[in-house]
């Protein structure tokens, strides 16, 4: 069984920055490609970045991209999501979540096996 477990999440102002980071066992991390998603209030789990399995691709939401750096530490298990120049629409619970079907980045959540539980972002203006 795979576990992912995300700190790094909090209170920012607008234009802060926050690191969150994703904490993987269970399974050959470097043979999964990683992703970050985001769950606003009364909104849909929408896709933020994606990094393939050894982290040479990445990709990135529009309203994200520019702001948002996805990276992965294989040595250590963990994907990061560094957050620069937050905006208010950015407050969400963000997740991680690992596929192990392919080693490439993908931004359909249904392509993804495992979640974690969530660390809440908000950020004011």
């Amino acid at each position: 069984q795979v576990q992912l477990v995300e700190s790094g999440g909090g209170l920012v102002q607008a234009g802060g920055s926050l690191r969150l980071s994703c904490a993987a066992s269970g399974r050959s991390f470097s043979s999964c490609a990683m992703g970050w998603f985001r769950q606003a209030p009364g909104k849909e789990r929408e896709f933020a970045a994606a990094i393939s399995s050894s982290g040479g691709t990445t990709r990135y939401s529009d309203s994200v991209k520019g702001r948002f750096t996805i990276s992965r530490d294989n040595a250590k298990n963990t994907v990061y999501l560094q957050m620069n120049n937050l905006r208010p629409e950015d407050t969400a619970v963000y997740y991680c979540a690992a596929d192990f079907r392919r080693f490439y980045a993908t931004t359909n959540r249904a392509d993804y096996d495992y979640w974690g539980q969530g660390t809440q972002v908000t950020v004011s203006s």
